[in-house]
């Protein structure tokens, strides 16, 4: 399944998930390369981050003074506070220093702090890293972390899988700048669609398909179809259906998709299901037509369009304008026409609110949809 993995997550609450470095250096560069200026003179919080084995962390730090920073912090989470136990040896990184308590250790989170030189070295990287336990156990959600989110101007970071929608309205409710990484069903989040819908929310540049693959911890069963240990004994698994969300500007959000027009479509259409019609299929219950691939909407189609959730991937805001996410009460909202009770019959999984097309006399759901059409 595209997306079990991130499901066991929110299931067993095990959101220990590593992000990889070269996944992060793509996508942060792509903000540097539309706005070189994007981080100087910033703080960025990097909160939900273990940072004795996170990458985002290893990433700022060794690019603090490259960037510009002003100032970065990374709080962590505490042992005891996690759902989903498993055995915790603290680093040497951390026992080796004078402030190391055992006891905290296990039940306070950290907070590490890098913004001057420490070393006398003239440089400001990673071994100038400072760091002390937390008052609490470093929930996000905590007084002392929301007060660190508030000094910061950018938060950046792999949220909790199981914690996304809390997490999202936690930063909204911040007004910073963010990076996270996340499902792509997200999108149909109703603590996230709106967002998009307004662009006060997009996705980031670096994946758009495919999956990733993200280091887990030593007890974690490897039971996806993807994994992999390394030489040193580190384990990684795949995973499928993963994007970036955020609403720091980049290039590619202001390409306008190339596209041909109705005609075009139906003649040189790379797609089987499009070369060859002679009409786009439109929908039984709203009044739009069903494009099932981003690369087939035609560019000279002045109505609605039900396109894939993926069309977001290349989604130009000055291209096309979004109406809505016709599935369930959203889709009521949107005026979808219920489902006459003799078509339920002829398909079971039809839920009022979700959009649907008669194909050979059936009724049938294309894959979820948003709603877009062309601006003028």
């Amino acid at each position: 399944m595209a997306n079990t993995n991130l499901a066991n997550a929110k299931t067993a609450k095990n959101d220990e998930f590593y992000t990889q470095y070269a996944d992060i250096q793509k996508e942060i560069n792509a903000y540097l390369d539309y706005n070189p200026d994007v981080f100087r003179d910033k703080t960025v919080l990097l909160p939900c981050d273990d940072p004795e084995w996170s990458n985002f962390t290893k990433f700022f730090a060794q690019n603090f003074q490259l960037f510009g920073l002003k100032k970065l912090i990374s709080t962590s989470y505490a042992p005891e506070s996690k759902k989903y136990k498993m055995p915790y040896q603290p680093t040497l990184f951390e026992t080796s220093q004078p402030h190391f308590n055992a006891d905290k250790t296990k039940t306070n989170g950290k907070i590490f702090v890098l913004e001057r030189d420490i070393t006398g070295d003239n440089r400001i990287d990673i071994n100038d890293l400072e760091w002390q336990y937390l008052e609490g156990d470093g929930d996000f959600r905590s007084k002392e972390v929301t007060k660190l989110r508030d000094e910061a101007d950018i938060i950046i970071t792999n949220p909790p899988f199981s914690l996304f929608r809390e997490f999202v309205a936690w930063l909204m409710n911040s007004g910073k700048l963010f990076v996270i990484i996340g499902n792509v069903n997200a999108i149909s989040y109703k603590e996230v669609f709106p967002l998009i819908k307004d662009n006060k929310m997009w996705m980031g540049i670096s994946i758009s398909s495919g999956d990733r693959e993200f280091g887990v911890p030593s007890t974690y069963p490897l039971e996806a179809s993807g994994w992999r240990v390394d030489e040193n004994g580190n384990r990684y698994i795949r995973v499928k259906g993963v994007r970036w969300f955020t609403n720091i500007d980049h290039g590619r959000r202001h390409e306008p998709l190339q596209l041909m027009t109705m005609v075009e479509n139906f003649k040189h259409s790379k797609h089987k299901e499009i070369r060859g019609q002679k009409e786009y299929i439109h929908y039984a219950n709203y009044d739009a037509i069903d494009i099932p691939f981003t690369d087939a909407i035609p560019s000279d189609y002045e109505g609605t369009m039900g396109v894939p959730i993926t069309f977001l991937d290349k989604y130009c805001p000055e291209q096309f304008e979004i109406i809505g996410h016709p599935h369930g009460d959203y889709g009521l909202e949107l005026g979808l026409k219920p489902y006459p009770r003799e078509l339920k019959k002829l398909n079971k999984g039809l839920r009022d609110g979700d959009l649907y097309y008669i194909k050979d006399g059936i009724p049938e759901l294309p894959y979820r949809r948003i709603l877009i059409r062309k601006k003028q």
